[in-house]
């Protein structure tokens, strides 16, 4: 905007030198009484160089001697020269409010029209209402059109719910930029389809995906890093890195991705303490500080590697690291009058201190529960059995965390206060096939086992339970015959 003004300042300087240049003669050396029309009539006569496109310029004698008096009179010879503004600047000229309204509907209705689709659909429509008359130029309707603000709007390609209400928001609230006033109070997150494949170690082509953390405040990129794909696994994988290389951040804006949504990714944010918001649909600007990054990697860091022809993975994320922190966060930035590294470093963090390896890899991981299967005391997780320690046997639901893409770290944990019981481990059939078992652990501190594979060989042969035996005194009391009719014997039967 400042380099806008500044050129139309030059243009509107270039008409005051001209128009200086052309009388100041008479201002130095004013001409002698009755003398003043003769001198304004010779330089009329002359041919004056246009100051912007260099043509060739006559001026009348009235407009020099109009020149010659506002010049004379003025303490700024060069101020009063300058052209000024039209008095009917702003106003609407041929535009009744008939015809106001019918551009208005016009551009309700269609807001992704050229002015030029405008202006021909809009004299169609005064040749159909004669009241509308007289059609006004392209330039008054072009002028309307900007005073009232309504721009060309970009049309919204899927007729989906949440790309009309982006585009409802758009029209209705204005859009800004914004900053966060201190280091790692938010970062921004997304992954970038790159412009070329790279091959695998499968002797495949595959396109790679970025994936890029920034921080909002000074721009410094926290981590970059390529995958062959967009998973969970591959988000959390790269975000870990970048809070080892940097710190918990307050916030972390991201779009609404998959992997972003996934449970193992905002569960393990929650568990840090880190605020996690999406954008909206079809909304992109709302991340743009991200979504910028992409355009100098494309056109800085794989511009570097058109040379390189056979281009794998591993090379690719070796060659992006040099250049983030060699030439990224070490760049002058000019919107922040500095780099970012420069203004990370001096300007205040609220970050907190990231723990380790293992306590990010707890945090990353999904609880789920399972029913525990009383015949052989093991849980299925994702086609997987795992075996529950016979202390547990008395839970008929348990409630796991885990990852999907590690199976191998499962926990079991409390119901109540999700503390960490014990480790699950998966049903080893081999192991199990040897006939060996071990004795059931007792449930509580001090109790006995109860052993009861013998249970049948204990009781007595008349021995009844005691509500059964209830049952009989009560109903001997009653007097009452038994309620069915025993059936006669084939002895009985054939004896009569």
């Amino acid at each position: 905007m400042q380099e806008y003004i500044m050129s139309d300042e030059r243009i509107v300087d270039r008409w005051a030198r001209l128009r200086f240049a052309i009388i100041g003669p008479l201002l130095a050396s004013p001409p002698g009484s009755g003398e003043l029309k003769a001198s304004l009539e010779a330089l009329a006569r002359q041919t004056w160089t246009h100051p912007i496109n260099g043509t060739a310029l006559h001026y009348s004698a009235a407009s020099m001697e109009r020149w010659y008096y506002k010049a004379r009179q003025a303490q700024d010879p060069i101020a009063a020269l300058r052209p000024r503004q039209r008095r009917d600047t702003g106003d609407r000229r041929q535009l009744n409010d008939a015809l106001c309204k019918a551009i208005a509907a016009q551009y309700q209705k269609h807001p992704g029209w050229t002015i030029q689709l405008h202006v021909d659909n809009l004299a169609a429509l005064c040749r159909q209402h004669p009241e509308l008359q007289p059609m006004p130029s392209y330039s008054t309707v072009r002028r309307y059109l900007q005073s009232q603000g309504w721009h060309r709007q970009r049309r919204v390609s899927q007729q989906r719910p949440g790309a009309l209400a982006s585009a409802e928001r758009r029209a209705r609230v204005e859009v800004r930029s914004y900053e966060a006033m201190y280091n790692d109070q938010l970062w921004h997150l997304d992954f970038h389809t790159g412009s070329r494949d790279v091959i695998t170690a499968s002797g495949s082509r595959k396109r790679p995906r970025l994936l890029g953390v920034i921080d909002d405040h000074s721009r410094l990129i926290c981590h970059l890093q390529w995958y062959l794909d967009e998973t969970a696994f591959s988000l959390v994988h790269g975000f870990c890195q970048a809070l080892q290389k940097r710190s918990l951040p307050r916030a972390l804006m991201s779009d609404n991705g998959s992997a972003m949504k996934s449970e193992e990714f905002t569960s393990g944010l929650f568990k840090l303490g880190i605020q996690h918001d999406f954008t909206q649909a079809y909304s992109p600007e709302q991340n743009a500080k991200i979504e910028s990054v992409w355009g100098t990697v494309e056109g800085r860091l794989m511009a570097m590697l058109e040379g390189v022809k056979q281009l794998d993975l591993d090379k690719l994320n070796g060659l992006t690291q040099l250049w983030v922190e060699h030439e990224y966060n070490q760049r002058y930035h000019r919107e922040i009058g500095g780099t970012p590294m420069e203004r990370y470093r001096q300007e205040r963090r609220v970050g907190r201190e990231c723990p380790g390896s293992e306590a990010l890899r707890e945090a990353f991981q999904r609880t789920d529960t399972r029913r525990q299967r009383r015949s052989d005391g093991t849980i299925s997780l994702a086609g997987v059995r795992y075996e529950i320690p016979s202390r547990y046997r008395q839970l008929s639901r348990m409630r796991v965390r885990y990852a999907q893409w590690d199976l191998s770290h499962v926990q079991l944990l409390d119901p109540k206060s999700d503390t960490v019981l014990c480790r699950l481990y998966p049903l080893d059939k081999h192991a199990n096939a040897d006939g060996q078992r071990r004795i059931r652990e007792p449930l509580e501190n001090g109790a006995t086992p109860i052993d009861c594979s013998d249970s049948v060989a204990m009781h007595s042969d008349d021995e009844l339970p005691p509500l059964m035996r209830q049952w009989q005194a009560e109903f001997a009391a009653t007097g009452l015959p038994p309620a069915y009719v025993k059936p006669a014997s084939r002895e009985e039967s054939s004896d009569e």
